[in-house]
């Protein structure tokens, strides 16, 4: 071989170099022949890359100098802003460093992400003003309590927030910039913001998201910037940055807190209250650039219209910034102001001027639009330009929002002395767990309530001292209770870019009655008065057996922890009474779970229940014997064994990474239930694989497509005992392949509801709007005997709707527990046509397959993670489907 390729180098003197080069051989080579080579290596062409991005200073204003002593990012990053999608924990480094260089900035952690990543606040303002700053906050918290007006040298407080959704990073990219400008600017300009306002910088709102998506974008960078749309770099993996660690949109969390970046940032806007607070987003590629005022009559009716007014007055300064640069840009049309937990909603029932700035998306580092190229840097330079014009056109008009903040507190007690309500009273019920996650979140929101001292009732229903709450609309939080309690369904603009109802009572399936001013007089209230929590009891390590109650809301997770322990238990079919070990009775309700002792259980069993029953406080009662006073015995066919799950999740492309997110989120923070997410590609091979036994399946909302082969196994691994869970736009693949016997309402059908005749084209977009159902809560009327409803005292249950499919099945009670009812809208809209239509169709059914089940859900039980009432129909699907005949 080597000969051959030593008389192939002979005839061929560019194979002999190329072989030199490459260090196949080293013999027999002349002084000449290695100088050569040596040239060939030295003169290799280098492709002059295409790196896009630009140094800090080039997005500033000239009109201020800057501080040499402040390192700029790029001295830190060693690239230029725009360069590269910026990673979370280098944020992180710069603005700590920044705190490090600069007296105008304090920096803090407030909390940490799911992914353990630090959530960031900086404190900025002149440093004259460091020693007296939390003076200037209190008296600014102690003017909004009591709407006193300060003078003109009161400061204004920003807080300025970026990149709620990871996938729109140019916010986040911005505020390297913004930071540096804050920090490093010299002259009058800086001095008049920072000499008596104070700046809260808030870089990165979705540190995990932005992780996500900056690796994504970097990953599939190349030397020349590729503006092809198709390009792997603009069409990203499942799941998106856009959302947070469990896959949930935190622009959708100011208000139902579910997860700790809202906690965290919620807690900080109460402490500080600012005047004016951003949030920075982006949108579709071919648009340009949006900020508010939005439409008008899509505002939150309990935003003052002196709100909008002053976002039109802010606004004229980012058109000024824009027209100077001849940049396009849209306002008052598409987005609203309506749904009180996005970002820029929350703030406006608070006082505050909450504004949204919509940035057209590269999506990577530069793309094709309608517009020309649009290049990263670009998105960064404009969330840059109206940051600027934020402070220019707050300072501009401080006058008015200082007056404004004042004026909100006067206009809120006027509300409160107009409305012929006076509160509400909400009840525990028999769940002290859903009833104390409702008041932590009222807390939360600094929302006032007082603890009944006296039993009360209200429209037949009884709330009990101990187990029930006031929550008065005398109070500084008055738009925020009637927000959360609102069962409207009529509105002036009935189009919404997201849910039109969030009636947190509704949500958690508690008791609640509004009061007018006489019945609130006459209840007897106690500030002191602790919320009387369930019993814990003793565990008898001699008792014959164990028990606890399915109502709780805690109980799939006292199960699952039992399970996990090798207890063995019994869930119980039907009620029954109980001898406790004290020897008086218990009363159990159907899907109870019984520990017995004869079953062979853990040594430690007691300890066991001991430590279980103090982490989670759900109440275990120790029995005396086998034999009931009422009911089937603890021996009875009856208790049927329930044996640890293995769930699978069934997600990836095609699948809602929302709901796939929001079942992972309920099973793991909620229930401890380490459920396994399969990409659908791939969900044959799991079923399939021997090391491990799937128990249960679940479909969330998505695009279904399997062989006629694969969905053959499908059916054989129900038959065989496994069970298939749907979930919404699952149950039209559940339908078309008789896994289900429903019929899916057409779109023809819906179509067909609406009278056509005397529109005009315009009216186009307001029909769409009509057929939606962009979130209201239904009613339905439930059999809590069946399996899918243990745990539910009430026959009725309030369900919430995202979509308008209609599911028709069988009335029978064997195939479908759950019905709406015949007026089933109770809060948010709705068109009459589509309320007729999806009066007493079904929301859940069943359908029995060999040894197997499957369970529909019309609606999202785990809507974002906060409808804690229709959370149970989930885990009933997982510990009590084997009831199901």
């Amino acid at each position: 071989m080597l000969a051959k390729l030593k008389n192939s180098a002979r005839k061929n003197p560019l194979s002999l170099t190329l072989l030199l080069a490459l260090g196949t051989i080293t013999f027999g080579v002349t002084a000449s022949q290695q100088v050569l080579a040596q040239t060939a290596l030295s003169s290799a062409v280098t492709i002059t890359p295409d790196v896009g991005g630009q140094p800090v200073t080039a997005y500033l204003p000239n009109t201020v100098s800057y501080n040499s002593a402040i390192p700029t990012p790029e001295s830190v990053f060693g690239a230029n802003i725009g360069e590269w999608h910026v990673r979370h924990d280098q944020v992180v480094n710069y603005m700590q460093l920044l705190a490090e260089k600069s007296d105008r900035i304090t920096i803090e952690e407030t909390g940490r992400t799911h992914e353990n990543r630090p959530l960031l606040l900086m404190t900025i303002t002149a440093p004259s003003n460091r020693n007296n700053i939390e003076a200037m906050r209190q008296q600014h918290i102690d003017a909004m309590k009591s709407g006193q007006k300060l003078g003109r040298d009161a400061p204004l407080i920003f807080y300025m927030g970026y990149s709620i959704h990871g996938n729109e990073p140019s916010g986040t990219n911005a505020s390297l910039a913004l930071a540096y400008y804050l920090a490093a600017a010299e002259g009058e300009e800086i001095d008049a913001l920072l000499n008596n306002n104070i700046v809260l910088f808030d870089p990165s709102f979705n540190p995990d998201g932005l992780s996500r998506f900056a690796q994504w974008a970097n990953m599939h960078k190349g030397k020349q910037l590729v503006s092809d749309s198709r390009h792997r770099e603009h069409d990203e993996g499942w799941p998106s940055g856009r959302t947070n660690h469990y896959w949930f949109d935190l622009n959708r969390d100011w208000l139902l807190l579910a997860h700790p970046e809202s906690q965290a940032r919620i807690k900080q806007f109460h402490k500080w209250r600012p005047h004016i607070l951003t949030d920075f987003h982006e949108m579709g590629t071919d648009s340009t650039y949006f900020f508010q005022p939005g439409v008008r009559s899509r505002k939150n009716p309990l935003t003052p219209d002196e709100n909008v007014t002053l976002t039109e007055a802010l606004a004229q300064y980012h058109a000024a910034a824009f027209d100077e640069q001849g940049e396009l840009y849209f306002t008052q049309e598409a987005f609203d102001d309506f749904y009180a937990g996005k970002g820029s909603t929350y703030p406006d029932l608070h006082g505050s001027v909450g504004i949204l700035f919509e940035q057209a998306s590269s999506r990577g580092h530069l793309q094709n639009s309608i517009n020309g190229k649009l290049a990263f840097k670009d998105t960064i330079a404009n969330q840059i330009t109206t940051s600027l014009s934020t402070f220019r056109g707050a300072l501009a008009n401080k006058a008015a929002i200082l007056d404004y903040q004042s004026g909100f507190v006067k206009s809120t007690q006027s509300l409160v002395k107009n409305d012929a309500q006076a509160g509400y009273v909400v009840s525990a019920s028999n769940d002290t767990a859903r009833f104390n996650a409702f008041v932590g979140l009222l807390e939360q929101h600094h929302i006032q309530y007082e603890v009944l001292s006296k039993d009360f009732e209200a429209r037949k229903v009884r709330y009990g001292a101990g187990k029930a709450v006031y929550i008065p609309l005398n109070q500084p939080q008055y738009r925020l209770v009637k927000s959360i309690f609102s069962t409207q369904t009529s509105f002036e603009n009935n189009t919404f870019y997201d849910v039109s109802t969030w009636n947190l009572a509704l949500a958690f399936n508690l008791d609640y009655a509004p009061l007018d001013k006489g019945d609130a007089r006459s209840l007897k209230l106690s500030d002191s008065t602790a919320l009387v929590q369930a019993p814990l009891n003793d565990i008898h390590s001699d008792a014959y057996a164990y028990a606890f109650s399915w109502q709780h809301y805690y109980a799939p997770a006292m199960l699952q922890t039992l399970l996990e322990a090798g207890v063995k238990v019994r869930s119980s079919e039907e009620a029954f009474s109980a001898i406790k070990y004290d020897g008086k009775n218990v009363e159990l309700q159907p899907g109870s779970i019984v520990v017995p002792k004869g079953l062979g259980q853990p040594e430690n069993l007691a300890t066991i229940l001991r430590d279980a029953q103090q982490q989670l406080q759900v109440p275990v009662f120790s029995l005396r014997s086998g034999l009931t006073p009422t009911g089937h015995d603890l021996g009875s066919r009856s208790m049927a064994p329930v044996t640890l799950p293995q769930v699978l999740i069934v997600g990836g492309e095609g699948t809602s990474e929302y709901e796939v997110g929001e079942m992972w989120h309920y099973f793991d923070t909620k229930v401890g239930l380490p459920a396994s997410i399969v990409e659908q590609q791939h969900l044959l091979r799991a079923l399939s694989d021997p090391s491990i036994n799937y128990t249960h399946v679940l479909f969330p909302s998505g695009r279904y497509s399997f062989t006629e082969s694969d969905r053959a196994k499908i059916e054989d691994w129900v038959k065989a005992g496994g069970v298939i869970v749907g979930q919404k736009s699952a149950l039209r693949y559940f339908a078309q392949h008789k896994w289900l016997d429903v019929e899916i309402v057409s779109r023809e059908s819906i179509d067909n509801a609406f009278d056509e005749s005397d529109l005009s084209y315009k009216d186009g977009a307001s029909l769409y709007a009509r057929k939606l159902v962009a979130g209201a809560v239904f009613e339905a009327n439930i059999d809590n005997t069946h399996p899918l409803f243990y745990g539910y005292d009430d026959d009725t249950l309030p369900m919430f709707k995202t979509n308008n499919m209609i599911v028709e099945a069988s009335s029978s009670p064997f195939i479908t527990p759950a019905r709406y009812t015949d007026e089933p809208l109770m809060a948010g809209f709705s068109d009459n046509a589509m309320v007729a239509l999806m009066a007493e169709s079904t929301a859940v059914t069943t359908q029995k397959t060999g040894r197997g089940v499957v369970i529909g859900f019309t609606d999202n039980t785990q809507f974002r993670g906060y409808w804690y009432g229709t959370n149970k129909m989930l885990a009933n699907a997982i510990y009590q489907s084997h009831f199901i005949r």
